[in-house]
């Protein structure tokens, strides 16, 4: 099955709830866990061994694991096979972006089907040119893999950027974003259902003021941070996203991780269930 249809079947089965895991400083402290390797490591398979079963995807931080180096890697590594091994559709968000052969190397290193860090799914960023991640959306799909590419990110500092009007565009650099990849994923993934490669949209961002409307997405998965912590509400969903809504992947970190280990389960199945009544009621 291609990346797009085991997502699809994902969301179908478990709702659009995916868990972030992050294992911040404060996080790993309030957890009764050292902040080191060994520490994330424990973080993350906890987090593993609570949503296995209640989601359908899990999103590991990359960032909290590298930063301990190669012990930090390792850890990882153990998280995303335990992921792996429960089932469990993992997007590495790594948020990569660079041209030529280096990008080659990172799809290499997150996607590849040898690599001891592969996942289903890596983010990516286009800032170097939407362009260059042409290369990387083949690899992916090649390897029936997905790609979710930075369009309009939950954070404030990046409105200016992703508003902006390049000259002659007719439109923001965030809609030249999705145009340019949509355009590179039909040649070589042409009219799927679903598709393979998708945006990054956050739920707290104004869609229509960043040129992402509808039709500019449509198609493709959605990974909306956002949602939890950062404001947006599982009711508010279809709001948000209106006929894009079933192919969103609504990303919550904080707001279920600081339930700590002893009631990450409950916390996991009292957000799915509020998802699950916003889908049949929203």
């Amino acid at each position: 099955m291609t990346f797009g249809a085991r997502l699809r079947d994902a969301l179908a089965a478990h709702g659009p709830l995916c868990v972030g895991i992050d294992p911040h400083e404060h996080l790993l402290s309030g957890w009764g866990l050292p902040v080191s390797a060994s520490g994330a490591r424990e973080f993350g398979l906890r987090t593993i061994d609570a949503a296995a079963g209640r989601v359908g995807v899990v999103k590991p931080q990359v960032s909290f694991f590298e930063r301990f180096g190669s012990a930090g890697f390792s850890a990882l590594e153990d998280v995303l096979a335990a992921a792996r091994a429960a089932g469990l559709i993992v997007i590495a968000d790594a948020k990569r972006g660079d041209i030529g052969t280096t990008m080659d190397g990172y799809a290499a290193a997150w996607l590849g089907d040898d690599s001891p860090l592969r996942a289903d799914a890596v983010t990516v960023s286009p800032y170097l040119g939407p362009d260059a991640l042409g290369a990387t959306i083949r690899y992916a799909i090649e390897r029936r893999r997905g790609v979710f590419v930075l369009a309009a990110t939950s954070n404030p500092e990046a409105g200016v950027l992703q508003r902006a009007e390049p000259a002659g565009s007719g439109g923001t650099v965030a809609g030249y974003v999705a145009a340019v990849v949509q355009s590179e994923r039909r040649l070589i993934e042409p009219d799927p259902s679903p598709a393979s490669i998708g945006f990054v949209v956050g739920a707290t961002v104004d869609r229509g003021a960043l040129g992402l409307d509808d039709r500019t997405l449509l198609g493709a998965p959605i990974l909306a941070p956002g949602f939890g912590a950062q404001g947006a509400e599982p009711a508010d969903l279809r709001r948000l996203f209106g006929p894009l809504s079933e192919a969103v992947i609504a990303s919550e970190s904080r707001s279920i991780l600081s339930a700590g280990p002893t009631n990450l389960a409950a916390r996991i199945d009292e957000r799915r269930a509020l998802y699950a009544t916003a889908v049949t009621h929203g």
